[in-house]
């Protein structure tokens, strides 16, 4: 990974990694065409180095319901046990030796997703720490030349469309992602009461969350092309056959997006150099974090596809997400949950006009210390 503010101190001594799960209610379940969540969990991860700056990371934890509580735990045993004390000349470095150390484990075990999702958590700390320790936003410390990214409303739930629209709106969005997947009557009439509905110079996407068989994303295809959506997403699961993927490339005009559940750098690279996929979406929380993400997402653009950072979570999951996008570069936009959440709300009140996030210059990520302080406190 290469910046323009290499002259920046990034060795660091761990001498603690904490966790704390927040599990904060919500009056409407979020809702996807696999699953529901009934109240929205964020797993903070907090790492001190020897200077005593602090730094704050977020793991992907959404499901299942118990998922959040076993990758608190993979942290507080497997993770921290293996980094505190230890000295590393670089955040890479770290996230580095946190792959090789859980190598074994991983095989052992199969589980492979959840320890890169904690991974990825303590990623995003240690770099946000680096950032405070050196006094400077993160996204500068990536070498990032702006700091004012286009963003949208997303986890648009099948019932209430419209409405939740004209939430999003009010609060600033210009760009609407909404879910289908929920079977061809509820899909088309959302659909069709979205685009039917737009403003000027709003446009709106979809998410399918791996819902449809290649035969069925096809189907469709048909009638979705004719509401002019910006993308479609995960219309297939994310293990059906390449040849399938460019089938349906070939199939719709429609740009394809997806990428949020690729399990290792291999699947970024060859879809950054492949042609069965236009908007490629590394969430950084739930795999790769900072290390790994925005040399995927620099290749990305860097092969003319557009990067777009997945994110459904936290306030410090969304925060670090702007801060990559920033740094990555292209036209990708920001994906903001516009679904009930408090305490992503407070960490990172979401500073949108017109459909643009301005980030701060204040150090790190930029988020509600004081707030995150409070729970790392009970």
């Amino acid at each position: 990974m290469s910046t323009t503010a290499d002259h920046h101190e990034k060795s660091l001594e761990l001498m603690s990694v904490e966790t704390r799960l927040v599990r904060t209610p919500i009056s409407v379940p979020v809702r996807t065409s696999f699953g529901i969540m009934h109240d929205r969990p964020t797993l903070l991860v907090r790492v001190t180095d020897s200077s005593g700056t602090q730094g704050y990371g977020e793991i992907w934890c959404n499901f299942p319901v118990c998922g959040a509580e076993h990758r608190a735990l993979l942290v507080d045993t497997e993770i921290a046990t293996r980094l505190v004390g230890r000295q590393f000349s670089s955040p890479q470095d770290c996230y580095e030796t946190m792959n090789s150390l859980l190598r074994i484990l991983r095989l052992q075990t199969g589980e492979t997703g959840p320890i890169a999702q904690a991974i990825a958590g303590v990623d995003i700390a240690v770099w946000d720490m680096i950032a405070r320790r050196n006094n400077v936003p993160l996204h500068a410390l990536l070498g990032s030349t702006r700091h004012r990214i286009p963003a949208y409303a997303s986890g648009i739930n099948p019932v209430g469309v419209l409405e939740t629209v004209e939430r999003a709106r009010a609060n600033g969005h210009r760009h609407f992602k909404v879910k289908v997947g929920f079977g061809e009557e509820t899909d088309r009439s959302n659909v069709h009461g979205v685009a039917d509905n737009l403003g000027e110079a709003e446009t709106f996407m979809l998410d399918a969350n791996q819902a449809w068989s290649p035969s069925e994303a096809i189907q469709a295809m048909y009638w979705i092309e004719a509401c002019n959506p910006r993308w479609i997403e995960e219309p297939m699961p994310v293990d059906t056959t390449r040849a399938a993927w460019r089938t349906l490339k070939n199939a719709t005009n429609i740009p394809i997006a997806g990428g949020e559940n690729f399990l290792t750098r291999g699947e970024y690279d060859e879809v950054a150099r492949g042609n069965w996929m236009d908007i490629v979406q590394p969430d950084i929380a739930k795999w790769g974090g900072f290390s790994e993400c925005l040399p995927v997402a620099t290749d990305v653009v860097a092969n003319g596809l557009t990067y777009c950072p997945h994110s459904l979570g936290g306030g410090v999951a969304l925060a670090a997400s702007a801060h990559l996008l920033a740094a990555a570069g292209g036209p990708g936009l920001l994906e903001c949950d516009a679904n009930e959440n408090t305490f992503r709300d407070e960490v990172f009140p979401l500073p949108l006009s017109k459909g643009w996030v301005t980030l701060t210059d204040e150090p790190g990520l930029g988020v509600n210390i004081a707030a995150l302080e409070r729970e790392f406190e009970r």
